[in-house]
Parts: structure tokens; sequence; C-alpha cells
């Protein structure tokens, strides 16, 4: 396949103002999807945003350049990218699009597709968009240029969406719970769905400024709902990402449960209530205690490559439900059509609910592995994992880890970095390892 030049592994993302960011490259892509999106059906799009304070500016510039190209636009503001993906197949839109850096800091931004079913643009549509984007922008007649409306009742719909996936007949009155949602687009959502499912809720990384989303709180920043959890006694914490396509837990003793826990969860659920149908996907990245846990009930497992998309690729592929990543993407093929971190939460809550279990104690079957993560910034085109020195580095470690554990090496999808990963029986050896290789990656980069 040819190689896509402006999208990466989630849509187009980078520092606004700069490279790909900027509001003449929106305008350009609102125009271009628009051409490509609108050769059939409603010709309609809904376009959702986080609070990144740049968000306005490209909303407007993708709102311009998709009525040029005569399709209508239904503005959302501030939802998290699920909703946009739920609301895009629940008004038969013909696509979504998503303003959001996801977990990156307020200074970035990114600019992301859903298709009319909900799903993420497969890799010929965004080729299509790329070639569009190189010829010279053309508006069409004045009588066929896009409207433009607001979505009022979009929270409320997304809500209401979000709980159906409990079960009638349990509730979480009795449970307290620390909702951290990253000062970001699940702000005014997250909160209200638990409180109105029957929970204590207590939130935190709810007041967004534009410019504090993902800063110290949120699913890539536990610090803070860990120290919550335990100074209020809370029961468990539920940490999204700056958009809510991700989530992380914390246990009622302050302990970070992440998306490889995660699906060992709803996979055991699953099983207990005959509904699993075949395995669970992970990722290159998902820690080896996860399949030795499902080895032991009998469930299948699977590795794709790292990022939902891929996840979502093998599941299909396959004919499986459930699969994610360990940093939080979760999918449930039988609740959604992408990663969802309030849906996934409720999905835990309820198996919680079901077997009367605390979180703690649907975890601890499953051992986690040692595994360590650094990630190294680079400069300029070098592919640093070229480096005969980075290369010596790893076959040595994995020299010494043999059998029993794991190096991964791979750039970043969304931002100039090699991601380190080692994985082992001991963690101060394991730690040791993935600094060596890091170490050549520095001195490579």
């Amino acid at each position: 396949m040819k190689e896509r030049k402006f999208f990466g592994t989630d849509g187009i993302r980078g520092k606004v103002g700069s490279g790909q960011m900027t509001p003449e490259l929106a305008l350009k892509l609102g125009w271009a999807a628009g051409r490509v999106l609108s050769r059939s059906g409603t010709k309609k799009v809904i376009i959702g945003k986080d609070t990144r304070i740049s968000g306005y500016m490209f909303e407007s510039a993708l709102e311009a350049g998709l009525s040029a190209a005569g399709l209508n636009v239904m503005l959302m503001g501030p939802m998290p990218t699920p909703a946009v993906a739920y609301l895009t197949r629940t008004f038969r839109a013909e696509a979504g699009v998503v303003i959001s850096a996801s977990h990156n800091p307020y200074y970035d931004n990114g600019i992301k597709f859903f298709s009319t079913d909900g799903s993420k643009l497969d890799d010929n549509l965004e080729l299509e968009i790329e070639a569009e984007l190189e010829k010279p922008l053309v508006c069409v007649e004045s009588h066929l240029l896009g409207k433009v409306s607001r979505i009022e009742d979009a929270r409320g719909r997304y809500i209401e969406y979000c709980k159906g996936n409990f079960p009638a007949e349990h509730t979480l009155t009795g449970l307290k719970i620390v909702v951290d949602c990253a000062h970001g687009a699940t702000y005014h959502i997250a909160p209200a769905v638990f409180r109105e499912l029957g929970a204590e809720v207590i939130a935190i990384g709810d007041k967004p400024n534009g410019m504090n989303i993902n800063d110290k709180v949120g699913a890539t920043s536990m610090g803070k709902i860990c120290e919550t959890v335990i100074a209020e006694s809370a029961d468990l914490g539920i940490a999204l990402d700056g958009d809510g396509d991700r989530i992380m837990m914390v246990n009622s003793k302050g302990e970070v449960i992440d998306g490889d826990q995660i699906l060992y969860i709803l996979a055991c659920d699953a099983k207990s209530r005959g509904v699993l149908r075949g395995g669970v996907v992970g990722t290159l990245m998902s820690n080896l205690g996860l399949d030795l846990a499902l080895q032991a009930l009998e469930i299948p497992f699977a590795r794709s490559k790292v990022g939902d998309r891929y996840v979502m690729e093998l599941l299909k592929e396959l004919d499986w439900r459930i699969g994610g990543e360990n940093s939080g993407h979760i999918l449930n093929l039988d609740h959604g059509t992408t990663g969802d971190g309030i849906v996934a939460g409720i999905l835990v809550l309820a198996a919680m609910r079901r077997q009367n279990a605390t979180l703690e104690e649907l975890t601890s079957a499953m051992e986690m592995l040692p595994q360590v993560l650094v990630n190294v910034r680079f400069e300029g085109e070098h592919d640093p994992l070229k480096s005969d020195k980075v290369k010596a580095a790893q076959a040595q470690v994995e020299s010494e880890l043999g059998v029993r554990g794991r190096v991964l090496l791979r750039k970043s999808g969304t931002e100039p970095l090699i991601r380190v990963m080692v994985e082992g029986d001991d963690h101060s050896a394991v730690l040791a390892h993935a600094n060596l290789i890091a170490d050549a990656v520095k001195s490579a980069s």
C-alpha cells in the first residue's frame, strides 16, 4: 500500500501552528475530505472536539472547508471521541470528525475521522483524501454550499447511551468512585453517568481552561487519582484521557489497574456468562501476564501491532469481540465501534456487581510480569532503530532475558518518540535492561 503522507495511526496530529497542524491545512483537509465523502449519502458531517484552546480555530477551519465542498456540518462542541462515533451512526452522517490530540499536551492537536458506521476510516479512504489535498481548492456553487447547525442535545444523548450499557437489574448504589476527566472532553459527561447509575462520585480533572488538558491528571498521569482514592477511602477510581477513549483504573488500595487487567476482567466476565466469542486481542505491548492468565482459562489470545486500529483489524479478521491495549484503549464490539473509556468502566463495574466482587478480587488471578517502558525523543528524519549500537544493545538484553522476557522497540505513531519496552521476571533487572537500550537510542539520535 502507498505510504500516507499526512495520516498516522490515529489521524493527523502535531504541534499547533507548525508542521501539519495549521489552520490552512485544516481548511484544505475539510474540503478534501468533503470531496471524498460527499460522493454518496447524506452529505452531513458531525464535528466534535476536546477542550484544547486551539479546538475553536480548527473547528472553524474544518467547517469552512466542508461547507466549500458542499457538505452540511453539525457541531457538537466538546465531546468525547467515542461520542462522535456513536452520534455519527445515530444521525446517519456521512462521517464524524474529532479535533483532538488525545493524551498529548494542550499545545498539540489532531484531526481524525470516523466513517458512517462509527469506525475509523480505512487506509484507502485516507489515501483518497490525501490525493485530494494535492489539488487546488475549488468551492461549489453558492446554492450548493453546506449549512452549519448545532446538536443541542448531544450530551444527553451520549449519557443515556453510556448508561444503557449497564445491566438494568443492578445499580452502583453504595460505591464511592473517583472519576478523573483529565480536564478533557469527558468533564461534563463521565461524572454524570456514574452519578445517575447510583454511585457517589468525586470528580477531579473536571475544570478545563483550554490549556490544562492531561496536565498531571488523567489516564497518562495517575498520581493524582491514586492519592485521591486513598484520601477519600473510595472503592475505586476511573481515569480517562483527554478525549475519553482511554481508561485506567485504581483499586481501593491505590494500585493502578491498566488496560491488560481490564481486558482480563471483561474476558472472564464474558466467559462466565457464556457470551465470549473467540478470544482476546492484545498488542505487542500487552503484558505476558495477560497471555498466561488467559491460557489458564483456555481463552485464546492474539497480538496485533500497537494501535487500536490494528486491534480492530485483527478482531474483525478473527471475528472476536474483545481487545485493546495496556495503555487503556479497550474495544468491546458488542458495546461500540471504537475505544470508549466510560463504557469500558461501566462494563468493569457491571462485572463487579454481577460477581459481588471488588476490583482487587477480579484481578487477583492475573500476575503482571514486571514491564518497563522508556520513551526516548529523537529529532530529524533519521531512524535510531537502524543504528548498529541499538541493535547490539537489544541483542545483548534479549540474550540475558532468555525465554522469560521480551524486548520491543518501536516508533510512536503520534509523537517523535522511540518506545523501549522490556519485560521479564525481575523488575530491577528489567529496568536496567530498558535503560541500557534507551541510552543506546539516545546516543544514536
